[in-house]
């Protein structure tokens, strides 16, 4: 089998596989006074300095990392513990894209129904609509949420720039950045971003599934902008109750610091298979989505020849060779993808469209090996369709 579909889940690193089986008889409750509870409390604050580290902070800075069920729960708390820090607020406008991920959409269209004034900025060949941000960004805006990397076309934002600018004009608007295809593919971190909030998720790095953080400036603590959500015994420094998922959050930590140690070899590998990848569908017949400026090292958004997605991906998986169609967190949906239509593509060349996205267990093999078998399906694919 030949897996292609980095974006959706990663396997599972060797490091971090070791730890979690390292920990299986550490049962004990992070929150316990006793022997067991401590165990299993320093386990919890090694993992937070790994993954703090991995963000580029400093190991006294730990603290901001609080550990959610996964990436989606990460933006549900920055959004909704931000909006509703306070029963009335004098800013009542927020802006974000019109291309986040379904746990920023969903979450968006959740507080427009509340009465907030949600503003999204084109995202038209993976550029932002800057002139359209400059037009609304002002005193009215409490909140900015923009993804670093758009998990359909792997086009990057520009949002340090764009965070400093809000800034600039709004010192007090709270920034959040979905960095959850992003983290350890870019040299990006949430302070030099300038992010008060800042969502990862540990399977998009061979991590374990159910475990994600988020990054809360000590700002945002200070002024209590942010409250929780999920209420309990007050876990996570009474920002996400429930008792913490030990298993989960020591393969985080273990495959944060493998990445974050080999980040550039890393990032290099992929940059060399997206390459590859792209030359590959060229020769197959097939265009590639290409943003305008700055993209992903590891994802390629790919149209075919007026060949419907799960048709493709029908064959390609019948071969083997597991892609997809775009986010898996929104698969089950029945229409076009509204983010592919938004960079620009007509709703037909939207459901022609599949994507690849690498990780650094594939290899050049792989990569040609999926190019000869998307050549042959196209071939077949599209001569079957003349004949009918």
């Amino acid at each position: 089998m030949i897996y292609l579909d980095n974006s959706a889940t990663t396997a599972l690193c060797d490091a971090a596989k070791k730890k979690i089986a390292e920990c299986l008889d550490c049962y004990g409750n992070p929150s316990s006074r006793h022997t067991l509870g401590l165990d299993s409390k320093k386990l919890v604050d090694e993992a937070r300095v790994s993954v703090a580290l991995s963000l580029g902070l400093k190991r006294g800075d730990a603290q901001s990392i609080i550990f959610t069920s996964c990436g989606t729960e990460a933006n549900n708390l920055a959004i909704l513990g931000s909006a509703y820090a306070k029963d009335k607020r004098r800013a009542n406008k927020i802006i974000t894209t019109n291309s986040e991920h379904p746990s920023v959409e969903n979450v968006m269209q959740r507080l427009e129904r509340d009465g907030f004034d949600v503003v999204r900025l084109s995202t038209r060949g993976g550029e932002l609509d800057v002139e359209k941000f400059e037009q609304e960004m002002d005193s009215s805006v409490l909140f900015v949420s923009v993804m670093a990397v758009n998990n359909e076309t792997g086009a990057c934002y520009d949002v340090k720039k764009l965070f400093a600018e809000a800034k600039r004009r709004n010192p007090d608007v709270i920034t959040h950045c979905d960095a959850v295809q992003g983290y350890l593919k870019l040299d990006i971190c949430p302070q030099k971003m300038g992010a008060d909030l800042y969502s990862v998720s540990a399977h998009k790095i061979h991590g374990p599934k159910g475990v994600g953080a988020l990054y809360i400036s000590p700002d945002m603590v200070k002024t209590k902008k942010i409250i929780p959500y999920i209420i309990g015994g007050g876990q996570e420094s009474g920002f996400r109750s429930g008792t913490e998922n030990l298993l989960g959050i020591v393969g985080f930590g273990a495959a944060a610091r493998e990445g974050f140690e080999n980040f550039s070899q890393n990032r290099e590998k992929l940059i060399s298979l997206r390459k590859l990848c792209e030359e590959e569908v060229t020769r197959a017949g097939a265009v590639v989505n290409t943003p305008c400026g700055e993209r992903a090292p590891h994802i390629v958004s790919i149209r075919l020849p007026k060949i419907k997605s799960e048709t493709m991906l029908n064959f390609l998986s019948a071969k083997g060779i597991c892609v997809s169609a775009g986010s898996a967190c929104s698969s089950h949906s029945q229409s076009v993808s509204g983010t592919l239509v938004d960079f620009g593509l007509a709703r037909d060349e939207a459901d022609s469209t599949i994507r690849v996205s690498l990780g650094i267990y594939n290899t050049e093999e792989d990569i040609k090996t999926f190019g000869a078998v998307l050549k042959d399906g196209i071939d077949m694919l599209v001569r079957f369709k003349r004949l009918y």
